[in-house]
């Protein structure tokens, strides 16, 4: 049977993150929840709801991500599939089963939730973040000949695979780097159209002009930085 665990990195989602776990399908072996250094009830509620919880001081999307894959990293008994999911309930958790399919069922190495426009709520991404997905994903086809449409968050990969990757972004580029990455290996790949709404609360990237500017520019650098390897 194909053990699947979930790594949420979370901040300041202690209104969302119940919603997020109990929407997960019982598919999955073990929800993980990496409390992200927040203020608020973010921990106690992902515990309330039944899901592993750890803490990363250090702020930043990476560095919670490698946290969890560091636990995991001391278990036993090592999951097939690692997905990742936002703490916000943008996606919808419940799709889960059809992200992880492509692996399961046809051998994929990776595979993205694609927030294609017909599925997604009006105003649930940003300007800034359709243009940064357009530009992103365009250079990768420049560069690599990828298909890559989005960067979306609610991905899934292979465990091994993603141990290859030797993932290393401590903050906004972390999505772009795991497809950099398995672009260079040569992974097979592929993306699935998921639906997308709007978040509870406010984006600490999209959200505000800093982290918007700060996003795009380490998204570019990775992209430039393996475009001229």
């Amino acid at each position: 049977m194909t053990k699947i665990k979930v790594i949420i990195p979370a901040f300041n989602e202690e209104e969302s993150i119940p919603l997020v776990i109990k929407a997960i399908p019982n598919s999955v072996d073990e929800i993980i929840v990496v409390n992200n250094n927040s203020t608020d009830q973010t921990e106690a509620n992902a515990k309330a709801a039944g899901a592993t919880v750890l803490t990363e001081p250090n702020k930043g999307y990476g560095y919670a991500c490698l946290n969890g894959m560091d636990y995991i990293a001391k278990q036993t008994k090592k999951p097939d599939i690692i997905v990742f999911l936002d703490g916000d309930y943008s996606d919808y958790p419940e799709e889960l089963d059809k992200i992880v399919a492509p692996i399961i069922v046809d051998d994929i190495d990776f595979v993205i939730g694609a927030r294609v426009p017909e599925l997604r709520e009006e105003g649930s991404m940003t300007g800034p973040q359709i243009f940064g997905n357009w530009l992103a994903t365009s250079l990768m086809k420049l560069f690599f000949r990828s298909t890559f449409t989005d960067l979306g968050p609610f991905r899934a990969i292979k465990y091994e695979k993603l141990l290859g990757l030797y993932m290393e972004d401590k903050t906004y580029g972390w999505t772009v780097e795991m497809q950099l990455k398995a672009l260079k290996q040569n992974l097979s790949y592929k993306e699935i159209p998921v639906n997308y709404r709007n978040r509870i609360g406010v984006s600490k990237v999209s959200g505000t002009i800093k982290g918007a500017i700060f996003a795009g520019v380490k998204i570019l650098t990775w992209i430039f930085k393996y475009s001229f390897k």
